[in-house]
This record gives C-alpha cells, structure tokens and sequence, in this order.
C-alpha cells in the first residue's frame, strides 16, 4: 500500500492514469467470462470464479506488463452437468491441466482509452498468441486508502486452437457448441507497491 503523500495518478497522453507500481486483481471486483454459441442459435454465458492477476504499470505505460492464472476448476455456467462436462477431459481437463494462464508480451496500439495487449494464453497446455483489447475505465484511492484502476478487456479464441475439440453435430446441420469463444474481463487492481 502507498503512504498517502505518493501520487495516486499522472497524466499521460491526455489520459489520467495510475502511478507506476505493482497491482493485484481485487478478488472482489472481478468478472472473467466467457460466451460461446449452444446449438447454432443462442448463446451460453459463463465465468471463471477463481481469477488472479498481476498488473505492473511501467514508468513508461506503454511497456506495463500483466500475468493472469484462471482455476479451470472454478468454471460456472449455473448448470452442474455441463460444468462438470466442461472441466472433464473432453474440454480443459482441468484434474491434469489446472490452470490457465494469460502473458502479456507488448502493448500493440492504443488511442484513447483503448489499448491492444499481445499475449500468450496457454489453455489445457496448448500456448497460442492472443490479442487482448482493454479499455482503460478510471483510477483513483478508494475509501479505505487503496490505489485503485478498472479495466475491461475482450477477446475471441476459437477453442480449436487450444485442442478443445470436442462436439456433436447436428440433425438439423452445424454443431452443439460453437469454435469462436468470446472472453470478457472486468475488473478492478489494487496498487500492491
């Protein structure tokens, strides 16, 4: 935690943004889900409960850095029987692969608010470049005297890539569940040193 006499933000191409240092995602002010198509006509909706990650903004911004471990266990769409198929080994096999893991490599482009992360997100042991658009949402010192900024994030995966290819075709033509997955991240860091 910072004394309260650092600064909190500084401003950078007519951003405010937080002061260099070390952040954690805040357990408690976090979503990261995901959307996928069910039967070619609507789509499921689910989260990964358990979501760590380490935000370390840079002197310079733009080589700021974020590593991220998702619990595959910790998988919820509110339907037992399709969580319990989804971290079985037909998709993340999550006894022998427990994690997935997100590592930024670079900062592609911003304008505005919108920056573009380069990454590498390895899911059931498969590493794969992902490009991850962020949306810069605020900063500030909350109430209880904690250096804060949120964030949201997005991205699209086809779960092929990552040896998710599990399915079942369809009488009626297509498949059960559909390759393109949406990731969707919402959160707040909390500024550690």
């Amino acid at each position: 935690m910072t004394s309260s006499t650092e600064p909190v933000t500084r401003e950078w191409n007519g951003l405010t943004i937080p002061a260099a240092g070390t952040y954690l995602l805040d357990a408690a002010h976090k979503r990261v889900g995901f959307v996928a198509r069910h039967m070619m006509v609507s789509k499921v909706r689910g989260e990964f409960a358990d979501a760590a990650a380490t935000v370390t903004i840079a002197e310079e911004p733009l080589e700021s850095t974020v590593n991220a471990t998702i619990q595959a266990a910790s998988i919820n769409t509110a339907q037992a029987d399709r969580d319990a198929h989804l971290r079985s080994s037909e998709f993340l096999d999550a006894e022998q692969f427990p994690t997935l893991e997100y590592r930024s490599t670079g900062v592609k482009s911003h304008e505005g608010n919108e920056f573009v992360l380069t990454g590498e997100l390895t899911i059931k042991g498969v590493t794969r470049p992902v490009e991850l658009t962020v949306e810069f949402e605020g900063v500030g010192r909350s109430p209880f005297g904690q250096d804060i900024f949120g964030f949201s994030a997005s991205t699209e995966i086809d779960r092929e890539d990552f040896g998710l290819t599990w399915n079942v075709a369809l009488e009626s033509g297509g498949v059960l569940v559909g390759k393109k997955i949406k990731i969707e991240i919402e959160g707040e860091a909390i500024r550690q040193s």
